[in-house]
C-alpha cells in the first residue's frame, strides 16, 4: 500500500523547483476536491467526469458487462502494459545526464511505440459525433407486427448506446455547421444486438448504393485542396447535385433550419429505409421508423450557428454531456409508420425509395415506446469512438426490404468497420459485444479475443456432437421472410423511382413563411460560394421545377434572370393528391418544452439578490437553468451585502451559447454593464438571434446603452416595471423557441 504523504497547497503550482522532472511520489492535490458529485448537478457547476462517477446508478446489462472491462488508476502505481512497476516516468534512460539515449530503455520505446499508433481512421462519413448510454422501453407488445423480443414486454428496458453525429466533416470539425445528422441507436437485446442506423431527415441523397462512393466524393472537401471543411457550400456538391436531381429531396431539408439544429437533443430521427415487421405467422409489414424528441424540434438561427464554429465548436456535444450530467435526460419516443404489404403498391410513388418519405397526413406515425439517454460514457475513444453501427445488425422480427439503397449499406458498414477497426474481431471490443451469448466457427483473426475451446470448428461435425449447431425459426433462430421474386438479370433503375420534384414541392409547401424564407437564404449562401457560373444557374433551374418562388427567390440573390419558360413551368401534381403535411415544418406549433436550457443573467457588483432569486425561482419551476454571467469570476457583491457565485465571465460566454438573457435589476450592476462591452454586445446579438430579452426596472437602460429598439410589438423585448412583472411574459417569449416576428427588422440589426 502507498504510503500517504501530506497533500501539497492546492492553489499553489506544486513543481517550480526542477522537482518536475523528478519521480512524482506525492499527492498533487487533496483527494476529496477532485470527487465528483454522484448525483446530476447544473451545467458548468463541476467539471464534467465519466459516466460511471457522474451517474453511477444508471445502470444496465450493457453497462454492467462494461464494467468488466473498466481500469481505473486511482491510487494504483504507474506499470508497463505487462504490468512492470515504473520508477521514473520523466527522463530516458541515457550514458550520462547529457549523454546518448539507450537503446535498452524498454519503458520509452513502449510508450512511445504506443503514443505513435493511438489514432487509428476515422469514420469516411459521421466521422464527427458524440454518443450516450440508455435504455428502451416498449409501451405495449407488438406481436402482432413483430416477433423481435425486445418489442413485446412493457415491463423489459433494453440497454442502447446511441452516437449522434455530423456528416461532411472530420473529427475536429465544427459541431453547428450546416449538414446532415447521423442519428445511430444500437440495442443490446437478448436476442442479439439491433442496429437502426439512420438520420435527422426521413429520406437520403441517392437512390441506388452504387452512387454512394460519387455522392460522399463530391460532398467532401476538394480534392485538390481539401477545402471547405464541413460544409457543402462548394463547387463539387453543387455540381453533383445539379446532374443528380434525385438528391433534391434531401437537399431541401438541409437547407431547411433542420441543418442547423439547437442540440441533439432537438432532432427527430428517421430510420430513412422501408424495413419489414415479421411475426410469429411470418407474415410481413412494412415499416418506417421515426424517433420524435420529447424536447420539441429546436433549430439555431443561420447567423448563430456560424458564430458557434468558432466561439463554441463542441456546442452540441457539449450541450449532450451537460444535459445528462444535469439530469435533463434526452428523450426520444419510438414512431412506426406501418404499410400492410398489400398496400405497398397503393402510393404515387415507390415505398423502397430512399429519397421519398411517407408523409405522416398519409400513414400516421404510431408511437410504441420511449428511450432515454441517461449516462455518458467513461471513455470516448473506447466507446463513442470504437462503436460500431451496420444496418446490417437485425434480429429476428426485423427484416431488409429491397431498397437498393439499403441493400448496398448492409455490405458497405460492416465492411469499413473491418478497415476502421483493424479486422473481422471488431464485434469484441467491449461496446460492440451484445449482451446474450454467443458461438459461431468464425476464427483467429487480428486482435482475437475469445478463447474458443469447442473441438470443432466447422458444420457438421461429430466430434463435438455438431455444437453450436443452428436453431429452428420456431425457437428463435432468424429466418428471412420469404417472398416472390422474379425479373430479368439487368442494371437499371426501377422507373418507379423515375419521379424527383414533387416530394421537395410537398416539403416546401408546408414550411411557414419564416422557414421558407431560411430555406431561400441557405440557398442564397450556399450557392453563392460557387465559383462556377453554370453550377450555380443549374441549380436554380432545378428549382424552377420544385416551385417558382422558391426559385426566384434564390435567383434574385444569385443575380441570375429566369426566363419566361422557367418561371411558368407545369409543376409535378401533388404527392398522392396531399399539398401540405404539417408534420414536415418546425415552427408551426411550439411544443414549449423548456427543460434543459440556458439562460444568461447578467450581472456586477451592485446587483440585486432579491431579482436574481425571483428569476432563478421562476426559470427552475420549468427546468431551465440560469447562469450568472460578470465581468470577472470569483462572485459579485449584491446589494445586499451577499457573495453571488459567478458561473462564467461576460467574455467567454457570449449570446450564441444561451437560448435567452435578462440583466437583473440592482443600480449599481446596471450602471457597470452599462459601460461593459461585452455586456452591450451579448445584448445586441441576443436581439438579432431573436431570443428573449427581460430588461426589469432600471435594467431598460440598456436599451439606450445598446441602440435595441423600444417596440413595443416585440413580445420578447420585455421591459416591466420590475422582475415580478417579467417572469411570465419572458417564460412565454421562451416557449415560442425565436421572436420571429422581430426577424425582418433584426436583419437589419448589426450585432
Amino acid at each position: 500500500m502507498k504510503k500517504k504523504t501530506p497533500p501539497m497547497e492546492d492553489s499553489l503550482a506544486p513543481f517550480t523547483d526542477g522537482k518536475e522532472a523528478e519521480p512524482h511520489y506525492t499527492d498533487t492535490i487533496d483527494p476529496e476536491l477532485i470527487k465528483p458529485t454522484p448525483k446530476p448537478t447544473p451545467p458548468n457547476a463541476e467539471p464534467s467526469a465519466p459516466g460511471s462517477m457522474k451517474m453511477p446508478d444508471n445502470t444496465t446489462e450493457k453497462i454492467k458487462d462494461l464494467d468488466t472491462m473498466r481500469s481505473n488508476g486511482m491510487d494504483q502505481p504507474l506499470t508497463s502494459n505487462l504490468g512492470v512497476k515504473i520508477a521514473n516516468d520523466q527522463n530516458t534512460l541515457k550514458a550520462g545526464s547529457r549523454g546518448p539515449s539507450l537503446l535498452e530503455d524498454f519503458h520509452f520505446l513502449e510508450k512511445m511505440a504506443h503514443f505513435d499508433q493511438e489514432r487509428i481512421p476515422e469514420r469516411v462519413v459521421h466521422a464527427r459525433g458524440s454518443g450516450a448510454h440508455g435504455y428502451f422501453q416498449v409501451y405495449k407488445s407488438l406481436s402482432k407486427y413483430t416477433k423481435a423480443g425486445f418489442l413485446q414486454d412493457p415491463g423489459e428496458k433494453t440497454p442502447v448506446f446511441v452516437r449522434f453525429s455530423n456528416v461532411q466533416g472530420f473529427r475536429g470539425s465544427p459541431d453547428t455547421v450546416r449538414d446532415i445528422r447521423g442519428f445511430a441507436t444500437k440495442f443490446y437485446t437478448k436476442e442479439g444486438n439491433y442496429d437502426l442506423v439512420g438520420n435527422d431527415t426521413p429520406v437520403f441523397f441517392i437512390q441506388d448504393a452504387i452512387k454512394f462512393p460519387d455522392f460522399v466524393h463530391a460532398v467532401k472537401p476538394e480534392p485538390h485542396n481539401e477545402m471547405p471543411q464541413g460544409q457543402t457550400a462548394h463547387d463539387s456538391f453543387w455540381d453533383y447535385v445539379s446532374l443528380q436531381p434525385e438528391t433534391l429531396h434531401n437537399v431541401m431539408w438541409l437547407m431547411s433550419d433542420r441543418g442547423i439544429p439547437r442540440s441533439y437533443r432537438t432532432i427527430e430521427g428517421f430510420g430513412i429505409h422501408t424495413y419489414k415487421l415479421v411475426n410469429e405467422e411470418g407474415k410481413s409489414t412494412f415499416v418506417r421508423f421515426h424517433w420524435k424528441p420529447a424536447y420539441g424540434k429546436k433549430s439555431l438561427i443561420w447567423d448563430e450557428s456560424q458564430a458557434l464554429t468558432g466561439r463554441d465548436p463542441d456546442f452540441h456535444r457539449k450541450d449532450l454531456w451537460q444535459s445528462i450530467e444535469a439530469g435533463d435526460y434526452p428523450e426520444f419516443e419510438l414512431g412506426l409508420q406501418l404499410i400492410p404489404e398489400e398496400d405497398a403498391d397503393k402510393f404515387d410513388f415507390d415505398i423502397l425509395d430512399a429519397t421519398k418519405l411517407i408523409p405522416e397526413a398519409l400513414v400516421p406515425v404510431e408511437i410504441v415506446g420511449k428511450m432515454v439517454l441517461d449516462r455518458n460514457p467513461d471513455n470516448f475513444f473506447a466507446e463513442t469512438e470504437q462503436v460500431a453501427f451496420c444496418p446490417a445488425n437485425i434480429v429476428p422480427g426485423i427484416d431488409f426490404s429491397d431498397d437498393p439503397l439499403l441493400q448496398g449499406r448492409i455490405f458497405s458498414y460492416s465492411d469499413t468497420q473491418r478497415h476502421r477497426l483493424g479486422g473481422a474481431n471488431f464485434t469484441e471490443i467491449p461496446i460492440n459485444r451484445p449482451v446474450c451469448p454467443f458461438h459461431n466457427n468464425q476464427r483467429d483473426g487480428f486482435h482475437r479475443m475469445q478463447i474458443d475451446t469447442a473441438p470443432a470448428n466447422y458444420d457438421p461435425n461429430s466430434i463435438g456432437d455438431n455444437w453450436p449447431r443452428e436453431t429452428p425459426p420456431e425457437e428463435g433462430g432468424f429466418s428471412t421472410a420469404p417472398q416472390p421474386v422474379s425479373g430479368v438479370k439487368e442494371r437499371l433503375r426501377s422507373p418507379s423511382f423515375a419521379e424527383y420534384y414533387a416530394q421537395p414541392r410537398l416539403f416546401w409547401m408546408s414550411q411557414t413563411p419564416v422557414e421558407q424564407r431560411h430555406i431561400i437564404d441557405a440557398f442564397s449562401f450556399e450557392v453563392g460560394k460557387v465559383t462556377r457560373p453554370y453550377i450555380r444557374e443549374r441549380v436554380v433551374d432545378l428549382l424552377t421545377r420544385i416551385d417558382p418562388n422558391l426559385a426566384a427567390g434564390v435567383a434574385k440573390n444569385l443575380g441570375i434572370e429566369l426566363t419566361e419558360e422557367q418561371l411558368n413551368r407545369e409543376l409535378h401534381k401533388p404527392v398522392c393528391g396531399l399539398e401540405k403535411d404539417p408534420a414536415l415544418r418546425l415552427y408551426a406549433n411550439p411544443d414549449g418544452n423548456l427543460k434543459g436550457l440556458r439562460v444568461a443573467l447578467l450581472a456586477a457588483d451592485g446587483v440585486s439578490l432579491k431579482s436574481v432569486e425571483e428569476i432563478c425561482s421562476a426559470l427552475h419551476k420549468e427546468g431551465v437553468h440560469p447562469q450568472i454571467l460578470a465581468p470577472h469570476m470569483g462572485s459579485v457583491n449584491t446589494e445586499e451585502g451577499k457573495d453571488l457565485l459567478v458561473d462564467g465571465t461576460l467574455s467567454g460566454n457570449p449570446s450564441v451559447v444561451f437560448d435567452a438573457v435578462i440583466v437583473p435589476e440592482g443600480e449599481q450592476s446596471i450602471k457597470t454593464l452599462l459601460m461593459n462591452g461585452d455586456a452591450k454586445y451579448h445584448l445586441r446579438q441576443a436581439y438579432r438571434h431573436l431570443k428573449a430579452i427581460g430588461l426589469p426596472g432600471d435594467a431598460s437602460e440598456m436599451l439606450e446603452a445598446t441602440d435595441l429598439p423600444r417596440d413595443m410589438d416585440d413580445a420578447g423585448l420585455l421591459t416591466p416595471k420590475d422582475t415580478k412583472a417579467l417572469m411570465k411574459p419572458f417564460i412565454t417569449a421562451m416557449k415560442q423557441h425565436r421572436v420571429w416576428a422581430r426577424e425582418p427588422k433584426a436583419l437589419d440589426f448589426g450585432a
